[in-house]
């Protein structure tokens, strides 16, 4: 089952509770015209004091119908136990994070009861097909194995990729042509590195054995810049674990080959009621701003 990489130098929901403590939520979103389309994308650096982007998934001319929501009175989400910030069990042993609060901002969106299962990652989709939950938001990528047994929302959000540097490197324009010879690390058989081998062939490529390698390996001053999995890295910027070494430079790429469609939210086959049910409240969720609201407390460091 592909999934999101785990984040490996976040590992507690302490981790994450600190740096999202003081977040001042922010109204406003970007519209659809926005969303960073596939392949390169070399937009301006985030600068010190600016507002993070909020990116946009819904095309506001594709405008979903409201569905038949009469039958429909609660929603039994499953989710995972331990993967922070998306999934973690709070101080009470409550679900929270990420998917936790928009699951609930769903179901208060179609004024229906909600309840929430954790359960080990592994059991989830075949939890969903014995009728033990009625979705799983649990930051499933969508594969054609998974799309075999079960069927997606829409995207929620996308794993983009981008460059770090050090806080201090003259590098802004992350141009292939701009970056002959400098040496990138990126985590050793990963999508990223097949990405530099494609599209970046004048870059020196630094394999390491995993994420964290990669970014202690930056910190050092190894290498000019480090390339994987925004998310993971927005986080780690934002978190004590980097120290304010460093800073995303350029745009992000969320080429579909290479970085994967987008997570959506699981339900079982055919359920086309509670399929489009979710649909319709996603895409209310970021028409009314609620969904940036989410967005910008727990991503203050933009990952687009």
């Amino acid at each position: 089952m592909i999934r999101l990489l785990r984040p490996s130098c976040l590992t507690s929901a302490a981790t994450f509770a600190a740096p999202l403590a003081g977040v001042v939520l922010l109204a406003g979103l970007v519209t659809a015209a926005s969303v960073i389309v596939d392949g390169p994308a070399h937009a301006q650096a985030q600068t010190a004091g600016e507002r993070p982007e909020v990116p946009g998934f819904w095309d506001p001319r594709r405008r979903p119908e409201r569905p038949d929501l009469a039958r429909l009175t609660a929603i039994r989400f499953l989710t995972e136990v331990d993967y922070p910030p998306f999934n973690y069990a709070g101080p009470d042993g409550a679900p929270q994070g990420f998917n936790i609060d928009l699951a609930r901002m769903i179901c208060d969106e179609i004024k229906v009861a909600c309840t929430i299962q954790m359960r080990r990652f592994d059991t989830l989709v075949s939890s969903l097909a014995e009728n033990r939950g009625d979705a799983v938001v649990a930051s499933l990528a969508p594969t054609a194995q998974l799309r075999a047994r079960v069927d997606f929302s829409d995207p929620y959000y996308r794993t983009p990729a981008r460059f770090v540097a050090k806080s201090d490197s003259p590098i802004v324009d992350v141009a292939p042509e701009r970056l002959e010879a400098k040496k990138v690390a990126v985590a050793a058989g990963s999508a990223h590195e097949a990405y530099l081998k494609e599209l970046f062939p004048e870059v020196e490529i630094k394999p390491y054995p995993n994420p964290a390698a990669a970014r202690a390996a930056l910190q050092r001053g190894d290498v000019d810049l480090l390339f994987g999995d925004a998310i993971t890295l927005a986080f780690w910027l934002n978190g004590t674990d980097s120290a304010n070494c460093c800073a995303f430079r350029g745009g992000a790429f969320v080429d579909n080959k290479y970085f994967g469609e987008g997570i959506g939210i699981a339900v079982r086959k055919g359920n086309d009621q509670m399929r489009l049910a979710l649909n319709w409240a996603l895409f209310r969720l970021w028409e009314r701003g609620r969904f940036a609201d989410l967005w910008l407390r727990y991503f203050p460091v933009s990952p687009f």
